[in-house]
């Protein structure tokens, strides 16, 4: 069985831990793990792609985490694979969002990231999440 899929987010973002949170309620099969991506795991991944681990105002989606076939998904691709990925009703969704051209997409998605703290809030520090969940986080500690 390949590795779980690793969410990779802003933890200071109100936005994005919503959205961990709507994947843990909706993560039936146990599949997904998280890291901020302020935490040295999501720096050494990043970094491992010849990405800037500074950048905080993108999600990814690792697959394969580790392994020689190990690939990133940003963005638009990222949230709707995470919506595949839960199955049922929310691959729906994922088709949905995949209906708009790409262009549409990123620029969609660029908009909200430049406005995500001002929307959503902003945490001082990483939120802890709930001691059940705690093993599915990378870099709680």
């Amino acid at each position: 069985m390949p590795p779980n899929p690793i969410l990779l987010y802003d933890g200071i973002c109100g936005l994005c831990n919503r959205f961990v949170r709507f994947v843990l309620r909706r993560d039936r099969k146990d599949r997904f793990r998280f890291a901020a991506l302020q935490s040295s795991f999501a720096r050494t991944v990043l970094e491992r792609h010849g990405l800037n681990p500074e950048a905080v105002d993108t999600v990814y989606l690792v697959f394969d985490c580790g392994l020689s076939s190990e690939r990133l998904l940003s963005r638009n691709e990222a949230a709707t694979a995470v919506l595949r990925e839960l199955g049922s009703f929310w691959r729906l969704g994922a088709g949905l969002l995949d209906f708009f051209p790409k262009r549409f997409r990123d620029w969609r998605y660029a908009l909200v990231a430049r406005n995500r703290y001002r929307f959503f809030g902003k945490y001082e520090t990483c939120p802890l999440p709930k001691e059940k969940d705690r093993h599915k986080f990378l870099d709680a500690g």
